[in-house]
């Protein structure tokens, strides 16, 4: 049954999801090019470049309140992380060097690299826009997904100075740049997007719970093991 949502121009409720879509692919599709001119042309370094490519496909979920529920249309949402699964695949496999998203998505520029963490992150946004459609599970995961795990590494690699090492080297300072990202971006989120779930003492704990969970994770392997971790905290508390 199709909620009574207002829509664009009051378009049937199909070609308004769709309109939404466009957006997320024009939103999605600018952030590679200008990290690629700032990475070219301003020096910026690699490694910075991907983590805000990282934190701005984490925060497509900004669309989320655009889509009208109820109709099976919604699903739509996950369009650009399907299609950026199909192109890291393509690109991961037969790339060149100086590709645009080899370039603005790798930390040594190594093409393999994007059949890793950053395939894995766009098929962790495929099941939040899609099993967890607008639910507090998935809001929060994409939420601590991309702000905590994009600071995490541009904090502790620049300022990192109390190194840890369990199955990777990681830093205090790090990990608390992960723990703030994670509880501001899951207090603005759900606030945003599930109002009805939205509450501090709970996002709180379980951003802590993810933040432990970074902390113990292999690089590339987090991408998987953060969300799993929020999503599963979230299902107990």
């Amino acid at each position: 049954m199709i909620m009574l949502q207002a829509t664009f121009f009051s378009l049937p409720v199909v070609w308004h999801n769709a309109l939404v879509t466009l957006l997320t692919f024009v939103y999605v599709f600018s952030v590679p090019p200008l990290m690629d001119y700032l990475v070219t042309n301003n020096g910026l370094p690699r490694d910075i470049s991907r983590k805000i490519t990282h934190i701005c496909a984490g925060s497509v979920i900004v669309f989320l309140p655009l889509f009208v529920d109820g109709h099976w249309s919604q699903y739509l949402n996950i369009t650009v992380f399907a299609v950026w699964t199909l192109l890291l695949v393509q690109k991961g496999l037969f790339a060149a060097e100086d590709d645009q998203a080899v370039k603005t998505m790798t930390r040594t520029g190594d093409k393999r690299e994007l059949l890793k963490g950053t395939l894995y992150f766009v098929v962790v946004a495929m099941i939040c826009g899609s099993i967890y459609y607008k639910q507090f599970e998935g809001v929060l995961a994409m939420a601590v997904l991309g702000w905590g795990d994009g600071l995490a590494p541009i904090v502790g690699t620049r300022y990192g100075k109390i190194k840890y090492n369990i199955l990777s080297q990681k830093s205090v300072e790090g990990s608390l740049a992960f723990f703030v990202g994670s509880a501001l971006a899951g207090l603005f989120f759900v606030h945003l997007i599930v109002p009805e779930a939205f509450n501090v003492t709970r996002i709180l704990l379980i951003a802590l719970i993810a933040t432990v969970v970074e902390g113990i994770s292999p690089k590339e392997v987090d991408n998987i093991s953060i969300p799993i971790a929020v999503i599963g905290a979230a299902q107990l508390l």
